[in-house]
């Protein structure tokens, strides 16, 4: 299945896609916008539209040029030279002709002549005679439309002539596809260029198929075989073409209009240079201007899968984009040939195992998500009810499905004959009805009955071992309480003789119910967080003040001795980038911690959301790095104890209103006795951000939370996980990756794809990306303290600071092969924390 899950860093250059290196003829002048009658556009001269956007001239396709010209329209100032638009694709302009030039007659003629006057190529307008006045004026449009128009001094009239009804091998924004129902005349299609050299007609057409009642898009080639279809339009989207379904990029629209039915697609960014092209190879993709580095990109290829083809897996076979290719619908028919069906010629298709008979009850079986079969025939407006039973009757009517293909409400739309072309769109299609035999229909009620007994016999005997399991259980739970009711106990005493009454002075206790009325008693409606230490809630007070409510849960990692140590650490600290302990509570099997309230809530849940992490443009990205910076700095440097925190990562940073950062959940942090690393047999963190020396010997100081703190800025920047992070050129993590674009000179393309809409200044990315990369040196000794860093981030001269080396972890998207022989065993808890216990060395 293509996919457009087009988080924009999956699109990728098609070199197939960029028009050759025309050239344009060296310009003696620029005409803006418009020419009147009996003004000449010469080879060399061009016409620019208002916005700069499009430009009109003679090229030439090939590079270097050979003797042949065009008169086309091309994008100004993008390079290679893409033409969107060529008048004359079957007259070129031969080398020998001289003074060749387009112009406007007297009538509103668009001519191309030579000095002699001979005509090369011309189009008269819509109504044209020779005895209407005009006072015509060709202008080329912002949308890159060409027209010729009357206009005099004041105003201007409709157009007589569009190259917009008249298009090339590409549709842009606006530019429609169009089919009179009635004449079947009036008719546009996009046609391919015979080469990438050569703009005159090539093999392929698209455009809306002729041949069948409802509107559908097809691919064609010049000999009018039809090569792909994008299926039935349901009001919505063409059956076949779910990719093209709420795209985040761009909207697509069919219109009726009396007997007129045409497509286009507008951009849902005006800014954005999109466009629609038919290749020289029937390849049909949307293309984007990204920027003179990158290029077009292809950011959707329709027609690109063996599932496209039309007839590639015969009748009443559904094609699947895996192996294998072609598989009969599910009930009521077999492969035709049973010798290796669809080991290597798919196209022989499925049969009915039991044959229709109309007098005897024939019957429909709902198939759903589909994309809908080809030669379809509209009934039209018909409940379901009465399409079925209509169907029924006509003993070759295979199947129908009831649409909302006019916009105007339900069409039944019925196909006679064996069913082609069919496909499953997940997420998409539509319910397709097919006819099938009473004996296939009651065989299908006969396995249902049956696997509904089985389900009831399968309940009862589940039912009666889950009340059996339960006594077993409740009667262990009841003994276990009262041993446990014993050790809360005990507990409790523990922890009350462990906080001193100096340590408890800055910390209010809290009565179990008075939490509990705060949190509406634990209310689903208030839960706000969870993770392996429990959950989170948002209460409010009896004095109205709201805060949130850590519950820790009975199997927490996080024990008495962590309890504690938030309790006591965060009373001493004082700091507006630090949370808020207010007070905490322990009372029988109950261990709770009360914090402030911040209505953002963590960093994480914000940054590495798909939409929400819009809210975080450049300038609060900036400010949330800031403020850990100072948070740990504080910790580190100037709190009445040195503390590591030894948890630094994106959810453990909370957001108030402001977005102003807090650095939050100390339950992991220690005191540091000196300037010396210390040394644990009890490493605890999170996978990504923990150091190279925690994990493989459990030293750790002030400059574990500096890596930590490394990791994070990366992660703000990127938008994107340390742990986990996947990308389709290399095996790097993030911080691999960030050091690969840093040593290329690329540093910026780190940088989340969203920010690139909002004001960024580029040197505070790169002094960050900079910072980050310091960082996470492998050594300790060569990262800098959160000191330097505050100044670094302050400082303006930032060229003396010397280059980072390569990151420590930072080849490869798992830990093994970095050093983790010494591991004896490794536990993960669902709150993405890592407990390990070290041999010794």
């Amino acid at each position: 299945m293509v996919a457009y899950y087009w988080v924009f860093t999956a699109l990728y250059i098609s070199a197939s896609n960029a028009s050759p290196i025309n050239t344009v003829s060296s310009l003696t002048k620029t005409i803006n916008s418009s020419l009147g009658m009996a003004e000449p556009l010469y080879d060399g001269d061009t016409l620019v539209s208002k916005n700069q956007r499009f430009e009109l001239g003679f090229f030439c396709p090939t590079n270097p040029c050979k003797d042949i010209k065009f008169l086309g329209i091309w994008y100004k100032n993008i390079a290679p030279l893409t033409v969107v638009w060529v008048a004359n694709r079957r007259r070129p302009v031969r080398r020998a002709s001289t003074g060749v030039h387009v112009v406007l007659n007297d009538y509103g003629v668009l001519i191309i002549q030579d000095a002699s006057k001979r005509v090369i190529w011309r189009k008269a307008p819509k109504g044209y005679s020779h005895s209407t006045a005009r006072k015509p004026v060709m202008q080329l449009l912002d949308s890159g439309n060409l027209v010729v128009r009357d206009c005099d001094n004041s105003s201007c009239g409709d157009n007589f002539w569009e190259s917009f009804n008249l298009p090339g091998d590409t549709l842009l924004p606006g530019m429609k596809l169009s089919l009179d129902y009635g004449s079947k005349l009036r008719y546009s299609a996009i046609n391919s260029w015979r080469k990438k050299d050569d703009p005159s007609d090539g093999d392929f057409k698209f455009g809306f198929d002729k041949l069948v009642q409802g509107p559908q898009l097809v691919l064609t080639k010049e000999n009018g075989v039809r090569l792909s279809r994008w299926g039935p339009w349901d009001g919505h989207m063409f059956s076949g073409m779910n990719y093209l379904k709420d795209n985040p990029v761009m909207s697509t629209t069919l219109w009726f209009h009396d007997d007129e039915v045409f497509f286009k697609f507008e951009p849902l960014n005006e800014s954005m240079l999109l466009r629609f092209v038919l290749s020289p190879l029937g390849s049909l993709e949307f293309l984007w201007w990204k920027s003179k580095n990158d290029g077009w990109l292809t950011i959707l290829t329709l027609n690109k899968e063996y599932c496209d083809r039309i007839g590639s897996c015969g009748s009443y076979s559904i094609c699947y984009s895996d192996d294998p290719s072609c598989r009969c619908l599910e009930h009521g028919f077999m492969a035709i040939s049973s010798v290796d069906w669809c080991g290597f010629e798919c196209s022989s298709g499925c049969k009915r195992k039991y044959d229709l008979n109309c007098s005897k009850g024939d019957g429909f079986l709902k198939y759903e998500q589909m994309k809908l079969p080809d030669n379809s025939t509209v009934w039209g407006a018909l409940s379901t009810n009465e399409c079925e039973n209509k169907c029924a009757k006509e003993c070759n009517c295979m199947a129908y499905a009831i649409l909302n293909m006019y916009g105007n409400g339900s069409i039944c739309v019925i196909w006679f004959d064996d069913l082609n072309d069919l496909r499953v769109i997940h997420g998409g299609g539509n319910d397709l009805y097919i006819r099938m035999s009473h004996i296939e229909l009651d065989s299908i009620m006969h396995k249902k009955r049956k696997k509904v007994l089985l389900l009831v016999a399968i309940v009862v005997l589940s039912t009666i071992s889950f009340l059996l399991v339960l006594a077993v259980i409740i009667r262990f739970v009841c003994k276990r309480k009262k041993s446990k009711k014993k050790a809360s106990v005990q507990e409790h005493n523990a922890f009350t003789e462990f906080i001193s009454p100096e340590e408890d002075s800055d910390v209010h206790f809290f009565d179990l119910d008075e939490i509990a009325t705060a949190t509406n008693n634990w209310s689903s409606s208030n839960e706000i967080g969870e993770g392996g230490f429990g959950r989170v809630y948002k209460g409010q007070l009896a004095r109205g003040e709201e805060v949130a409510v850590k519950r820790l849960a009975d199997g927490s990692w996080q024990g008495i001795r962590e309890f504690k140590n938030e309790v006591t650490l965060i009373a001493k600290l004082q700091h507006r980038n630090l949370v808020k302990l207010l007070g905490y509570c322990i009372e029988g099997c109950e261990r709770i911690l009360v914090y402030e309230y911040l209505p953002n809530h963590s960093l994480d849940q914000i940054i590495f959301d798909q939409v929400k992490r819009r809210l975080l443009m450049w300038d609060v990205r900036f400010k949330i790095i800031k403020g850990v910076s100072k948070g740990l700095l504080y910790l580190h440097d100037d709190s009445r104890l040195r503390i590591i925190h030894r948890d630094l990562k994106a959810s453990n940073i909370l957001l108030d209103r402001d977005m102003n950062p807090k650095i939050s959940d100390f339950g992991l942090a220690r005191i540091l006795a000196s300037e010396k690393e210390e040394m644990t047999n009890r490493v605890i963190g999170t996978h990504g951000y923990m150091p190279p020396e925690y994990i493989m010997n459990g030293h750790f100081s002030r400059r574990s939370d500096v890596y930590s703190f490394g990791v994070l800025v990366l992660e703000i920047i990127s938008g994107k996980k340390n742990w986990g992070f996947h990308h389709p050129d290399h095996n790097l993590n993030l911080l691999g990756h960030a050091w690969k674009l840093w040593t290329a000179g690329r540093p910026l393309e780190l940088m989340d794809p969203v920010l690139v809409e909002s004001n960024i200044q580029e040197d505070e990315v790169i002094k960050c990306i900079h910072i980050g990369l310091l960082c996470v040196q492998k050594q300790p000794e060569d990262r800098p303290t959160m000191s330097e860093v505050v100044n670094m981030q302050q400082g303006d001269n930032f060229v003396t600071v010397r280059q980072p080396d390569e990151p420590g972890f930072y080849a490869g998207r798992s830990l093994i092969g970095a050093g983790f022989s010494t591991m004896e065993r490794e536990l993960d808890s669902v709150n993405d924390v890592t407990m390990t216990t070290l041999t010794g060395r």
